[in-house]
């Protein structure tokens, strides 16, 4: 888990894409535990139910599920689920800006390609 919270972005956000981030790299397999509400709130020192809000929010994506007395765990689908949704933020934050950008200063999709495949940021 990382040491710090950011001030930009929700703590109950920061701890789903904690999890998130830790099911995409492979930290918690399909069917594994993922740390409690009370692990991340003593860890984090943030109050339990902030920890609740960001794994709830997982549970009603099916990225995770619970068992009674037992704990949360990673969803047979949730690796897919993430990086759909992850792509999809991607694409909104990312692309879209960099092609509205491209088209002013007349980037024509093609050389925006060649640029993106080269890695050449700073062509003349």
């Amino acid at each position: 888990m990382s040491e710090k919270l950011r001030e930009d972005i929700p703590i109950f956000q920061q701890i789903a894409d904690t999890i998130e981030s830790g099911i995409l790299e492979g930290s918690f397999d399909i069917g594994e535990r993922v740390p409690s509400t009370n692990e991340f709130a003593k860890y984090y020192q943030i109050n339990p139910a902030t920890a609740a809000k960001g794994i709830n929010q997982l549970v009603e994506q099916d990225i995770l599920f619970k068992k009674r007395g037992v704990g949360m765990f990673v969803g047979e689908n949730a690796k897919s689920i993430i990086l759909s949704k992850r792509k999809k933020r991607f694409f909104s934050d990312y692309i879209v800006p960099l092609q509205l950008e491209a088209a002013k200063l007349g980037i024509t999709p093609e050389e925006l390609s060649n640029l993106i495949q080269k890695g050449d940021s700073h062509e003349n």
